[in-house]
């Protein structure tokens, strides 16, 4: 490291801090994506699993619990060998939006479950309210906290499978990412050759993107709840 490279230069010459930049920012690309994507299935399956009932939510309570039990890391390592060539970051955020859905389905199921048997839902089902309008005027407001904390959570555990894939090689490692940059630091004897900022950097900022993402997740789920703001004005 010096006043002209920052955290120092790889065993090749190239700067450190500029190859970090880059490689957040298409890690939070990545993740932003996939967990998007995976939201927007498990709003659609927890909301018609819990609204509907019946077959519709047996059916889709056992595609979900399928997904669940399965090992997804092993999963995800097989079908990177298999499709590796094809690994783009849009065919990763799609295959880890995929597998990311289930249990957060399961979480808002539960609470639509729960908003089914409120008053307001009997007074609005007799009042001839629509069951969509019922759904987006009234449910989204209690789920909205929940998917957006998963969400984040989502994140956390997307960023953390590209790593561990692209430590093991399976991406496509020509696109910079935090995984890559491990790879490539430990691909090229980093430790052996005492370069040390080269393999913390990208494990010091996983770890900084973790917290700052985990710390998010719990105040973006205090502040959209409306019980935690009642409470919060109630204090006041």
């Amino acid at each position: 490291p010096s006043s002209a490279h920052l955290l120092g230069t790889t065993s090749l010459g190239q700067d450190v801090f500029w190859q970090l930049t880059v490689a957040i920012r298409n890690s939070l690309l990545l993740a932003v994506f996939s967990a998007l994507v995976s939201r927007v299935i498990a709003l659609f399956v927890g909301l018609v699993a819990g609204y509907v009932g019946g077959m519709a939510d047996r059916v889709l309570m056992f595609i979900s619990d399928g997904f669940i039990v399965l090992p997804l890391l092993l999963v995800l390592v097989l079908l990177a060998i298999l499709i590796q060539e094809q690994l783009s970051l849009l065919t990763m955020a799609l295959l880890f939006a995929l597998f990311g859905w289930a249990l957060d389905a399961r979480f808002i199921r539960s609470q639509i479950l729960s908003l089914r048997e409120r008053e307001f839902t009997y007074t609005a089902i007799l009042s001839g309210t629509p069951a969509l309008r019922l759904i987006f005027n009234e449910y989204l407001l209690f789920v909205v906290p929940l998917t957006t904390a998963t969400l984040i959570g989502n994140m956390i555990w997307v960023t953390g499978m590209e790593v561990t894939l692209a430590y093991l090689g399976l991406t496509d490692i020509a696109v910079p990412t935090l995984g890559t940059m491990l790879h490539f630091a430990l691909n090229y004897q980093a430790v052996l050759l005492g370069l040390w900022w080269w393999i913390f950097t990208p494990i010091g900022a996983a770890v900084v993107l973790f917290v700052a993402l985990y710390l998010l997740s719990i105040s973006i789920s205090e502040y959209l709840d409306p019980r935690a703001r009642i409470q919060r004005v109630g204090e006041r």
